[in-house]
């Protein structure tokens, strides 16, 4: 994994090793194929804590200059997923309930930093929550997740590679 890790400094977190996720070919959040989505990237740190950074285009905004809720509700729904990866990037796992809450006016064009955090971990379930922080240090946007298993096994970490997950060069 030491090809897929950078150091990083944000203003919600000190310097210190991350590690790239694996993405896919074609979901509309993560898909490196996918150029009618976002193509976010994500990292993690030792303690499981998952970081993002994006500028949202203007095609995704909903009233002008301002981001589409809709979206900022999908950003903030993989960052708190993407927590459950941090230590098994193949542990799939799905939105079972998730409360938003939209504190300001997401802008378009301006970079954006989500950050996410796990709150509780069971065998087949996870809380966790998701930030989306302004570029002026402001909170935006935040989320409260529950996650449950994937309900089938998703497939072999092979089929998986084959099917585009894996980690992409920056």
């Amino acid at each position: 994994m030491a090809d897929s890790t950078v150091q990083h400094t944000s203003q919600h977190q000190t310097k210190q090793q991350r590690y790239k996720q694996p993405n896919s070919k074609h979901c509309f959040v993560c898909g490196v194929e996918n150029h009618h989505g976002l193509q976010l990237a994500f990292y993690h740190d030792e303690g499981g804590t998952v970081y993002a950074e994006t500028t949202v285009s203007d095609h995704f905004q909903g009233y002008p200059g301002t981001v589409h809720g809709g979206i900022v509700a999908t950003m903030l729904d993989e960052v708190a997923t993407r927590v459950a990866m941090a230590e098994d990037p193949n542990n799939f796992q799905v939105t079972a309930r998730m409360t938003i809450r939209y504190r300001k006016k997401v802008p378009t064009g301006e970079l954006l930093q989500m950050v996410g955090r796990i709150e509780r971990e069971g065998s087949r379930a996870s809380k966790a929550t998701a930030e989306l922080w302004l570029p002026d240090g402001t909170l935006g946007a935040e989320a409260e997740a529950l996650m449950v298993d994937y309900p089938e096994p998703f497939a072999s970490e092979g089929d998986l590679e084959s099917l585009g997950w894996k980690v992409y060069p920056d």
